[in-house]
């Protein structure tokens, strides 16, 4: 597939916005109600404006386009948030559209945010696609789980991490 990568900017916070709500109904439908889907979707103005300030204060987003010019995945990285990080640099998000599943798109921007550094990521435990993903690209779980926030219906989690690449 033909797509093309480059840094987020403010412009992008609405596209991006509406396309992760999506990636998550396309993902996450099987383990989180309707309701759910409905709630972030009400809330997309907040968060086009959250996206707005994060990427206006320089917090790195790397989006991809179909040859349409559609957004069609979205990913973040940045210093790890974990009080105990077992690396500066943590994954915050990797999402593209199942329309485009297996076509170097989410291997792009992984490269593209991580490079060859050490990283480290939260995934779902039910979320087998992704976790095989991650362990091709020599992330594996460290041990540590938790329960995401009451929003995400508390679902359980787990932290994968991977040492520096060999170039």
């Amino acid at each position: 597939m033909d797509f093309t990568l480059r840094p987020a900017t403010v412009d992008d916070a609405e596209a991006i916005a509406i396309m992760h709500v999506q990636s998550w109904r396309e993902s996450y439908a099987r383990l989180l109600p309707p309701e759910f889907f409905a709630e972030q979707e009400a809330a997309l103005p907040n968060r086009i404006e959250r996206y707005r300030a994060s990427i206006a204060a320089g917090q790195p987003r790397m989006i991809a386009h179909d040859p349409d010019g559609g957004l069609v995945g979205i990913a973040a990285a940045g210093p790890g948030r974990d009080p105990d990080s077992p690396c500066d640099l943590e994954l915050f998000m990797l999402y593209t559209l199942e329309r485009i599943h297996g076509r170097g798109v989410g291997q792009a921007l992984v490269d593209a945010l991580l490079g060859n550094d050490a990283a480290y990521l939260w995934v779902l435990d039910d979320n087998p696609r992704a976790q095989a993903f991650y362990r091709r690209n020599g992330f594996v779980p460290d041990g540590k789980r938790q329960l995401c926030d009451p929003s995400w219906h508390s679902l359980p989690e787990h932290r994968m991490v991977r040492p520096a690449v060999e170039p």
